[in-house]
């Protein structure tokens, strides 16, 4: 057996096995730490070199089983040690044997010209091993709910979606199953990622963290929920205006998001609008704040799980009737007709107008300026639903003061609007 390319190879190889030691010195350094582990700094840079190695023999010699009986050697060396030793017998040890596998596949993972990736898992690896109580107790906060939503979002993302034609159809072509859906998931996802944020988090949050958390899950719901607690209990009249102006606040932050996804080339004429509405927005906010008073638990805004199928197909429902609408009213009527339905449909929801003016603009159907104009629209029309809800559920107390903070964002929208008109 010609084994020259090993003196062929010659300093060449010697970044990749640098690389490889590093990572089984980073990971190792975490195991070390751990008396009830049975491989520490020294085993793991080891079995990172062994695999680099492994993967070099096996890619010289063209023969993949090398690669392959040493990653199996490998793990039965480790399960081995914990099976000889009595005083392990409360610790199976899997966590280790599973990181030394890890490991020596990082190792290989170098030797094929992937370095940045392995060093990248190679972090995500340590960190996931360093922070074993608190994933622990994330997983014991979550309920059965938490799971199933997101195994739902799991569903709506990886088995529905792929299936759905990728085709547009009648009428006006603007009706596209596949891009219908994934504005589902993208909604969803936002929506899950505060709905497990809220749930972990709970009522340690504190009223800024939830106002910014119930407004990415649904600044409506949030809104609702702490107008009732404001108006049932009067030293909650201060902690719910602040709540309630930070879910607003995120709105717009929140589209913004959206359309970077859904149509980045509207950015440019949609930021001006966003920016200014959060800057007026955050300074009245910012007045509000100092009426906090400490102590007490904040209470939780209730809401649904984002990712159930009925809620999916309620937006995915709403959000191609407003398409079709939008489209229909405006190859009818121009961008007038589009404002229309925006005015309309922002009132409960500014999140399928915002991804419908996206479409009709990725479609050719509308402008930029026209695009940004329905969104602003959608948003001041919204926010005078939600100042509706506070007189309505809240009272004249709450209303008082957060009247003037929501209209302070809707001045901003129409500052910034009136600035980007002017600078075209």
């Amino acid at each position: 057996m010609d084994l020259s390319f090993l003196v062929d190879a010659g300093l060449d190889a010697l970044p990749a096995f640098a690389t490889s030691l590093a990572i089984g010195l980073l990971i190792g350094l975490e195991r070390e730490r751990r008396p009830e582990a049975k491989a520490g700094l020294r085993t793991f840079a080891l079995v990172s070199l062994f695999g680099t190695l492994s993967a070099m023999l096996s890619e010289r010699l063209a023969s993949p089983w090398i690669l392959a009986v040493a990653l199996l050697t490998t793990g039965l060396m480790i399960i081995a040690a914990y099976l000889q030793d009595d005083s392990t017998k409360t610790d199976p040890g899997t966590t280790t044997v599973a990181a030394v596998q890890v490991a020596f596949c990082l190792g290989a993972v170098v030797w094929f010209g992937q370095g940045t990736l392995a060093v990248m898992l190679a972090i995500v690896a340590t960190v996931l091993l360093y922070f074993k109580a608190e994933l622990k107790g994330l997983t014991e906060r979550l309920t059965r709910t938490d799971l199933v939503s997101i195994l739902q979002f799991a569903v709506l993302s990886f088995v529905v979606l792929p299936i759905l034609p990728d085709r547009s159809y009648p009428p006006f072509d603007a009706l596209n199953p596949h891009q219908v859906w994934l504005m589902v998931v993208l909604i969803a996802g936002v929506s899950l990622a505060g709905y497990i944020a809220l749930r972990v988090f709970g009522p340690r949050a504190g009223a800024p963290l939830l106002g910014v958390l119930g407004g990415l899950v649904s600044s409506t719901a949030t809104t609702t929920v702490y107008a009732r607690h404001a108006r049932s209990q009067d030293n909650m009249v201060a902690l719910s205006v602040v709540v309630i102006l930070l879910a607003n606040l995120v709105v717009l932050v929140r589209i913004g998001v959206l359309m970077a996804v859904a149509a980045p080339r509207v950015l440019p004429a949609l930021l001006p609008v966003l920016a200014s509405a959060l800057a007026f927005g955050f300074a009245a906010t910012l007045l509000r704040w100092r009426g906090i008073k400490s102590g007490g638990a904040t209470p939780m805004p209730q809401v649904t799980n984002p990712t159930e199928m009925r809620t999916a197909l309620a937006f995915g429902a709403a959000y191609a009737l407003v398409l079709v609408l939008a489209a229909a009213l405006n190859n009818a009527f121009g961008a007038e007709g589009l404002y229309v339905v925006a005015l309309v449909s922002g009132l409960t929801d500014v999140d399928a107008i915002t991804l419908s003016s996206a479409r009709l603009f990725e479609l050719g159907q509308l402008q930029s300026r026209e695009a940004t104009v329905a969104v602003t629209l959608a948003l001041l029309s919204n926010l005078g639903f939600k100042l509706g809800i506070v007189m309505v559920v809240g009272g004249g107390r709450l209303a008082r003061s957060c009247g003037l903070p929501l209209l302070a964002i809707g001045c901003g929208a129409l500052f910034g609007l009136a600035a980007a008109s002017f600078m075209d």
